[in-house]
C-alpha cells in the first residue's frame, strides 16, 4: 500500500486549539451555565463551548454538567445500551507502538493470527453466549491487508450455530487507501473504527517509532478515505493518558465537526480507552498524562453535550463500577466478556498477558452485565436494524439529532432482548428480564405497542431476526 496522505489536509490546528482553551479560562459560571441551557436543545456544542465546560473547576457546577448529559443521553438514546464483543484476530503488527502490548518491539509477545477454522471457532462460543455484534480487531501486518480482512469477515458472518448469527461485524483495523476501504465496504462490514491515539502530532510521532503508524497524516485522513469509499458509518478515539485531555478531546471533535462539514454525518461512534498496563510497554505502567476517575467521567459528560448524536462506546478497560457510573453520563455502547488477544473465546483461561493486547478491567460474563444492566434500569440490545434498512451515515444522524431515533430503537431492542431471554438468558436474567420487558413495552406507542407483541409472539414460536 502506497502511504501518500493530503499534505493539505491537517484540519488540525494546534495552535486554535490552545487559543480556545486559554480563553475558556476566563469563562464565568453564568458562561458555563449558558453552554448547559444551549446542550439542552441537543444540537451540539462549538469546541470553545466545549473548552469552557472543560475550563471549569467549580465541583458544583460539574454536578449540572453530569445532570445535563444525563438528561441528554436519555434524550436522544433513552435507557437502550447496546452490547457487542472484540474478537482480535491476530496480534501480528510491525508498528512499534510504546503504549500497546503489540508492538514489534515486544519479543515476548506470543503471536497468532487466526486461520478461517479458528475464526469460526471463535465465533461459534461467541453465539452460544448470546452475542450478536462483533467487532473484528487487526494487527498492522503485511499479510492482513483488505483480502484477508473481507474473507474473515464473511467467515464471520457464514457461522451459524443454533438460533445464534452474528448480524453485524465492525472492524478495527490499520487505516486503508480508497480501494481497500472499497474491499471492506463489498464485504458489508458495518462501522470501520480507527483510532488516532493522539492528535499532538510531536506526541504522536514520540510514541509511533516504527511501521506505517508513524505517519500522522495518513492516520488522520483515513476516515476521509473510508467515506470516499462509501462506508459511511466511522468510529473514532483517543487515547487518554499520553497528552493533555483537554487539548484531545477538543482535536477529536474538530475531527468530528470536518467529518460532518466534509459528508454530512460525524462519527457514528467515539470510543474512550485509557491508557491501560500493557506487556512490555513502561509507557502503560506509568502514563505521561494520568487521566483520574474524577477527570474522566468529565470527559464523557462532556462529549455526550458536544456530540449528543453519536454513540459513546466504553470497553472492558474500564473497571465494572467505572462502567457503570459511566452509562448513567452517556455511554450506548458497551462491549461485555471481552477477551484481547487472537483465540480467547475458545480457550479457557481469561487472561494471557504473553497474548493480550492491555489488561481488562471488567471480567464478567455477558450474562451478568445484562442482569447488571436490567438492575440498573437499562435496556440492553443487539440491534441492527438500521445498518440494515439503509437507515446510515448522514440519515440516521438525522433521525439521532431530532430523537426521532428513539421510535425504531425501543421496539428492536424489546425484540432483540426477547430473542436474548429466549435463548441465553439464565434463570435469574430471565426472570428479571421479562418484568422489565413489560415496564419497556409501556413506553411504545399504542401502535407500536401492538406491532412488537406480534413479533414477541413469533419469537415465542421460534422465528428469530425479526425488527422494524
Amino acid at each position: 500500500m502506497k502511504v501518500e496522505p493530503d499534505l493539505d489536509n491537517n484540519f488540525i490546528d494546534p495552535e486554535y486549539v490552545w487559543s480556545l482553551i486559554h480563553k475558556a479560562a476566563a469563562a464565568s459560571p453564568a458562561d458555563i451555565r449558558e453552554v448547559l441551557e444551549k446542550s439542552k436543545l441537543k444540537k451540539g456544542l462549538s469546541p470553545y463551548e466545549v473548552a469552557i465546560l472543560l475550563e471549569n473547576g467549580d465541583a458544583e457546577l460539574d454536578k449540572e454538567i453530569f445532570e445535563t448529559a444525563r438528561e441528554v443521553k436519555q434524550a436522544t438514546y433513552g435507557n437502550r445500551i447496546v452490547l457487542f464483543a472484540p474478537l482480535y484476530i491476530s496480534n501480528e503488527c510491525v508498528n512499534r507502538c510504546r503504549y500497546c502490548g503489540f508492538s514489534a518491539a515486544n519479543n515476548d509477545m506470543v503471536r497468532k493470527t487466526l486461520n478461517h477454522e479458528e475464526i469460526e471457532a471463535e465465533v461459534k462460543v461467541l453465539e452460544e453466549s448470546g452475542q450478536k455484534r462483533l467487532l473484528l480487531v487487526y494487527g498492522e501486518h503485511p499479510k492482513l491487508d483488505a483480502h484477508f480482512i473481507a474473507d474473515s469477515v464473511a467467515t464471520v458472518y457464514k457461522t451459524v450455530t443454533g438460533n445464534g448469527a452474528i448480524r453485524r461485524v465492525n472492524v478495527n483495523c490499520a487505516p486503508l487507501d480508497v480501494e481497500g476501504f472499497k474491499i471492506l465496504k463489498d464485504a458489508e462490514i458495518g462501522t470501520y473504527q480507527c483510532f488516532q491515539e493522539s492528535y499532538h502530532q510531536p506526541t504522536y510521532e514520540t510514541m509511533h517509532l516504527a511501521g506505517n503508524k508513524t505517519n500522522y497524516l495518513w492516520r488522520l485522513q483515513a476516515m476521509h478515505r473510508a467515506q470516499e469509499a462509501g462506508i459511511d458509518d466511522v468510529g473514532i478515539g483517543v487515547l487518554f493518558g499520553l497528552y493533555d485531555y483537554r487539548f484531545e478531546l477538543i482535536a477529536m471533535l474538530l475531527h468530528a465537526e470536518e467529518l460532518e462539514k466534509t459528508f454530512g454525518a460525524g462519527p457514528h461512534t467515539i470510543s474512550f480507552p485509557r491508557l491501560e498496563e500493557a506487556q512490555g510497554s513502561d509507557i502503560s505502567i506509568a502514563p505521561p498524562y494520568t487521566i483520574s476517575d474524577y477527570i474522566f467521567t468529565r470527559i464523557v459528560a462532556i462529549t455526550r453535550l458536544a456530540v449528543p448524536y453519536t454513540g459513546i462506546i466504553m470497553s472492558t478497560r474500564e473497571s465494572t463500577e467505572m462502567r457503570n457510573k459511566l452509562l448513567q453520563l452517556g455511554v450506548s455502547q458497551i462491549s461485555a466478556a471481552s477477551r484481547t488477544y487472537p483465540g480467547a473465546y475458545s480457550q479457557a483461561a481469561e487472561e494471557q498477558p504473553e497474548s493480550q493486547q492491555f489488561c481488562l478491567g471488567d471480567h464478567r460474563s455477558l450474562d451478568q452485565v445484562v442482569f447488571d444492566l436490567v438492575e440498573q434500569g437499562f435496556m440492553p440490545s443487539w440491534c441492527t436494524a438500521c445498518y440494515r434498512t439503509g437507515r446510515t451515515g448522514e440519515y440516521f444522524m438525522s433521525l439521532a439529532k431530532d430523537g426521532f431515533i428513539q421510535k425504531f430503537c425501543l421496539p428492536n431492542s424489546i425484540m432483540t432482548f426477547k430473542e436474548y431471554l429466549e435463548d441465553y438468558a439464565s434463570p435469574a436474567t430471565k426472570e428479571v428480564g421479562e418484568l422489565h420487558l413489560q415496564k419497556e413495552m409501556e413506553l411504545c406507542s399504542e401502535k407500536g405497542k401492538v406491532r412488537v407483541l406480534k413479533q414477541i409472539d413469533k419469537i415465542i414460536a421460534g422465528e428469530r431476526d425479526l425488527f422494524l
